[in-house]
């Protein structure tokens, strides 16, 4: 599940950089900023759910700072 999880991390820090040299190198109008920040947040969004999902089917628990 940590190898998922740091996978995910992973996939979302590579597509927010995919978006920025899609801003940077991108001719205007170009749609692939735009796909990599909507993948970003599709994957972004996953792993928020996967991290609610674990902790509450017990699959990890709060540690309790």
């Amino acid at each position: 599940m940590k190898g998922l999880i740091g996978f995910l991390l992973l996939a979302i820090v590579t597509t927010l950089l995919w978006g920025l040299v899609g801003v940077l190198r991108g001719r205007p109008g170009s749609p692939r900023a735009v796909r990599a920040l909507t993948l970003r947040i599709g994957l972004s969004l996953g792993l928020f759910c996967l991290l609610i999902a674990g902790m509450t089917l017990g699959w990890w628990a709060p540690h309790g700072l």
